[in-house]
C-alpha cells in the first residue's frame, strides 16, 4: 500500500445508480498548517453525499487528505477546496462537507459547504403520526 500523499482522487462506478442513498464518511485525522503562523491545524471532516454515477475511492481520498499536511490553508478555503475536488471527481446528486477544526486561539471553527445538482430533488420527508 502506498503511503505517499497525492492530489489524485479516484472514483469507481456507483453499484446502485438508480437509487438515492447516502454515503457518510468520517475523517478524524486531517492536518494542515495555519497560513499565518505555520503551526499545525487539526480537524475532523464529515462527508455526506448522494452519489450519481460515481463514488469516491477511499484509498485515494486518504492519500489526498494527507497531501495537505504541509500546506498552509484557512479553514474556510480548505473545506471549500476539498468539496470542489470531491464534486469534480464524483459529480454527485448532493454533497455536504463539514470541517470541524480544533481550537486555535481559544476559538473552534466548523465550516460547512454544500453542493446540490440542480436536476436532483430529494425524496419527500416522511412524517409519522
Amino acid at each position: 500500500m502506498s503511503t505517499k500523499s497525492s492530489k489524485q482522487l479516484e472514483n469507481f462506478p456507483n453499484p446502485n445508480p438508480d437509487r438515492d442513498y447516502t454515503i457518510h464518511m468520517e475523517m478524524p485525522e486531517f492536518t494542515c498548517l495555519c497560513p499565518k503562523t505555520g503551526q499545525p491545524d487539526f480537524a475532523a471532516f464529515y462527508l455526506d453525499y448522494v452519489p450519481d454515477q460515481h463514488c469516491v475511492e477511499l484509498k485515494s481520498l486518504k492519500l489526498y487528505l494527507w497531501s495537505y499536511r504541509d500546506e498552509g490553508a484557512f479553514h474556510e478555503a480548505i473545506t471549500n477546496k476539498i468539496l470542489d475536488d470531491l464534486v469534480a471527481i464524483t459529480q454527485p446528486r448532493y454533497m455536504r462537507l463539514v470541517g470541524d477544526f480544533n481550537m486555535r486561539g481559544g476559538i473552534t471553527t466548523q465550516v460547512s459547504a454544500e453542493f446540490r445538482n440542480t436536476r436532483w430533488q430529494p425524496a419527500p420527508t416522511i412524517t409519522l403520526p
